[in-house]
């Protein structure tokens, strides 16, 4: 990959007519932000119990949705099922975080982020505020935070371009997986109200963060690739994020998940599962509009 003679300070000027537009939207996320802004300390009854004869997840979003193991499961090892990926879909938000907001935080107020600073106040707090209630929900009804087990993939050679360009391109990519789920469980009727108003809450605030990412993702990339961004590297940094999107959806599927459940050999099944046919579909469907954007702005081959 041949590094780009760009200097970091490039990367989100504010100079072009795109930097106008991208200052508007900004304002406009900015008051949005302060508009929707609630305190999460005061704003959450918290119930002592959550029951556990419900579901906590929708079954449309277990691991096991669309195989055969999803009919063999009793009512109550699905509700089992249910509670425990629960708490590891908001375990994987507070890991998820804690990185977002470790990388967002040295970008503030630095050469190149003059334009979107004022914006990452908003974001900055408003991630801290997920990060503790997901992190509350866990410890308070669970007990625990399952620890975070990603695996970290090898980079591209280190250039400030790229390393920018890929630290936004992952957030966008979990904030856009983990609000597919906030969606689907903010509206689903058969979930506890808290649960429920977690989720909608999230939504409401990523909603933002996910208009901000796309738009700074496309101009990093469009400044990135008229900077000399050859064939080559382009194709390094879509397998690189197609890897990435690939791994953030394993972590789903986590054998701690399934032992918490009573099912038998957790490692077994994680590999049994992502295996399927049904399970690729499902994944398909939750990354459908990340991977449209890829596309789109060229990061990814066009499909044939």
């Amino acid at each position: 990959m041949r590094p780009l003679d760009t200097p970091p300070a490039a990367a989100v000027g504010a100079t072009t007519d795109d930097d106008t537009e991208f200052r508007a939207l900004l304002d406009r996320l900015s008051d949005k932000a302060t508009a929707d802004y609630y305190n999460p300390f005061t704003t959450f009854d918290w119930p002592s119990t959550i029951p556990t004869d419900g579901l906590w997840m929708s079954p449309e979003l277990l691991s096991v949705h669309g195989t055969e193991l999803m009919d063999e499961l009793s009512p109550t090892r699905l509700r089992a099922l249910s509670r425990w990926e629960s708490v590891n879909f908001y375990s994987l938000n507070v890991h998820g975080i804690r990185e977002l907001l470790i990388e967002v935080t040295r970008r503030i107020h630095m050469p190149g982020f003059e334009l979107p600073s004022e914006f990452f106040h908003h974001f900055i707090g408003e991630e801290n505020d997920h990060m503790w209630f997901f992190a509350t929900f866990c410890l308070k009804y669970a007990d625990k935070i399952y620890p975070d087990k990603s695996v970290k993939l090898p980079e591209p050679p280190r250039d400030p371009n790229i390393e920018n360009f890929l630290v936004f391109a992952r957030i966008l990519i979990f904030e856009q997986v983990v609000d597919h789920y906030n969606v689907h469980l903010a509206a689903d009727r058969r979930l506890h109200p808290t649960i429920r108003h977690i989720n909608r809450l999230h939504h409401q605030d990523e909603s933002r963060h996910i208009a901000f990412g796309r738009r700074l993702v496309q101009l990093l990339w469009e400044r990135l690739h008229h900077s000399g961004l050859d064939e080559e590297a382009r194709h390094e940094l879509g397998h690189y994020l197609r890897r990435y999107l690939t791994t953030s959806m394993e972590s789903f599927y986590n054998p701690a998940v399934y032992r918490d459940a009573g099912l038998p050999d957790g490692f077994a099944l994680r590999r049994r599962l992502l295996a399927h046919p049904a399970r690729q579909a499902a994944h398909a469907k939750v990354l459908h509009k990340t991977t449209d954007f890829l596309h789109r702005i060229g990061v990814f081959d066009a499909p044939h």
